[in-house]
């Protein structure tokens, strides 16, 4: 097929391509605002502040007001802050930024020294704005389609770090605690949406064992909702070696694909179809050793899909969201 001559068309194709190449810039202006707490300083103020405001709170030089606007813009017309204007001191006109539902999920602090994180999404945006999460899509993802059938095993991630997520997690203690408070922070947002829309799923369990279920997040969330209810987590040993202890929560070290424990319900949070829930299934009810068994009795999944739906939100929104979310699923 030929390239056509219309002079709009073309135009308009390049502009696509650009805006395609350079959609990583979005993401990484994201992982900018992270890092400088620009959130937080908005938050600080009111919910409503301006760049000298916002560079005076997050203790940036006054030089950088110009890459601010810059930046802050950049934000605006993706969604994650709102501007509007207002008059400043001599009458000049100054652009005021204020948050939006989303850019309130990256709060960290109340503003008084509290802690009003239990709905921020921050430490998960952190690990997938990472550049260990982010480089294999860049490094790893092309390789990893040129493998031989030889090596159907060998992820993107490994691929560009020479070993899986998980592996490379128990070896390095600073990723490990990333992925940890990402996975925490995670659960404590989620579970507050399980538990208020979902929570009949849960009625007359009396155990239940939270797969993966890291630091205990969720199992402790479900534990204060149902105190009758005897909650563990089994996650893997390097996890399970920070997990807090004194709690109402049982953790429990192992592989979840070797041995479950048995409970009246098993919880689990997938992205998407990343793990078959019939391969869980299969390891609580093999033949072989049922590892810290208390009973015969192996539970009914609960399980958290984190897919959305149209009826959910912008239904643009979601076909993108959910086409993009699954190349990264890919690399772990």
């Amino acid at each position: 097929m030929a390239i056509t001559d219309d002079s709009k068309e073309l135009l308009q194709a390049q502009l696509e391509l650009w805006h395609h190449a350079f959609g990583y810039v979005k993401s990484m202006a994201l992982a900018v605002a992270l890092d400088l707490g620009i959130a937080d300083a908005i938050h600080r103020r009111g919910g409503a502040a301006t760049l000298s405001q916002i560079l005076a709170e997050a203790a940036l030089s006054p030089c950088k007001l110009h890459g601010l606007r810059r930046l802050m813009r950049a934000l605006t017309v993706a969604g994650t802050f709102t501007v509007a204007t207002s008059s400043g001191y001599g009458g000049d006109v100054e652009a005021v930024y204020e948050l939006t539902p989303t850019s309130r999920l990256l709060v960290n602090d109340d503003g008084d020294g509290g802690d009003g994180s239990t709905a921020s999404l921050s430490p998960v945006l952190s690990l997938v704005l990472n550049p260990f999460r982010v480089s294999p899509l860049g490094m790893g993802i092309g390789a990893w389609f040129r493998q031989e059938d030889g090596q159907p095993g060998v992820a993107p991630f490994a691929v560009a770090h020479g070993r899986n997520m998980w592996e490379m997690a128990a070896r390095k203690p600073a990723f490990n605690a990333l992925v940890n408070d990402a996975m925490a922070a995670d659960s404590r947002f989620l579970m507050r949406i399980v538990l208020r829309e979902c929570a009949e799923v849960f009625h007359g369990v009396t155990s239940l064992v939270d797969v993966a279920g890291g630091l205990g997040g969720a199992a402790t969330s479900i534990a204060r909702a149902f105190p009758e209810m005897r909650c563990s987590v089994l996650d893997l040993p390097h996890v399970v070696a920070n997990a807090p202890s004194g709690g109402n929560v049982q953790f429990v070290s192992g592989d979840m694909f070797q041995s479950i424990p048995p409970a009246d319900a098993v919880f689990l949070k997938v992205n998407y179809t990343e793990i078959d829930p019939c391969t869980l299934h299969k390891s609580q009810t093999n033949d072989g050793p049922k590892k810290y068994s208390a009973s015969g009795n192996f539970g009914i999944p609960r399980i958290v899909n984190l897919a959305y739906t149209k009826r959910d939100v912008n239904t643009y929104t979601v076909t993108r969201t959910n086409s993009i979310i699954r190349i990264p699923c890919m690399h772990l």
